[in-house]
């Protein structure tokens, strides 16, 4: 894998991703709340509650045994505020930081929002198409970030990436390198791993990268012009 650490792509109609920048901060507190402090079984417990869990998601006798605070559709937008750990947290909001300021500059604030969350909706559908016995639940941005990375991968192919890879120093590659890359792994890591032992939603992150991408297409045009490209 690699690790993304600067991008070059100026901001060219927003003055501050301030949509990005509080997806983050909700982020940060609301895993504060979950899992910082109350310790995992804890976070266990509110991962199952408000995390996607496939088998409950389908299965009427699977929700009857389980913990349901809010009906399953809403974990669909819950999951994705929810992290399992600090390397997991501070991994995605990682490329977030990175990737989400120039798709919030081409969107705008509210439409990166709803661009956001429709794409982490759609990953974890995604998840539990996929997935429609597993008992696990689901949670972390990944998906929506997903999103994210592939409207940047049709907006903003031509932009430079310093990222950490195989070598001990940062290299500076093109963007539709690093993305293409990054979902050739996703999909490769999928079919190299048992469905039984996945601890990563592998079709969370591909689901939310073509719906982004999709979304993006479509969008293109629009998108480009506001941005000056």
């Amino acid at each position: 894998m690699f690790i993304p650490l600067h991008d070059d792509a100026p901001l060219r109609v927003i003055r501050f991703q301030m949509m990005t920048f509080g997806l983050i901060a909700l982020n940060v507190a609301v895993f504060l709340v979950t899992g910082a402090f109350p310790g995992e079984a804890f976070l266990a417990s509110v991962a199952q509650g408000f995390g996607v869990v496939p088998a409950e998601f389908v299965s009427e006798a699977a929700r009857a045994h389980g913990a349901n605070p809010v009906p399953e559709p809403v974990t669909l937008l819950t999951y994705m505020f929810l992290h399992g750990g600090w390397m997991h947290l501070i991994s995605n909001l990682l490329f977030l930081w990175i990737f989400a300021d120039n798709v919030e500059d081409a969107f705008g604030h509210v439409g990166f929002v709803l661009f956001y969350l429709l794409c982490g909706m759609a990953a974890g559908l995604a998840h539990v198409l996929l997935n429609p016995t597993s008992p696990v639940p689901l949670v972390g941005a990944s998906g929506a970030i997903s999103g994210v990375l592939a409207a940047y991968f049709v907006l903003y192919p031509r932009a430079r990436v310093w990222v950490l890879a195989f070598f001990p120093l940062p290299i500076r590659i093109s963007a539709v390198w690093v993305l293409g890359i990054w979902f050739v792994i996703q999909v490769l890591s999928l079919f190299a791993t048992d469905p039984e032992s996945q601890a990563i939603g592998w079709w969370a992150h591909i689901g939310g990268f073509l719906t982004g991408l999709v979304l993006t297409w479509l969008l293109k045009n629009r998108l480009l012009i506001r941005v000056g490209e």
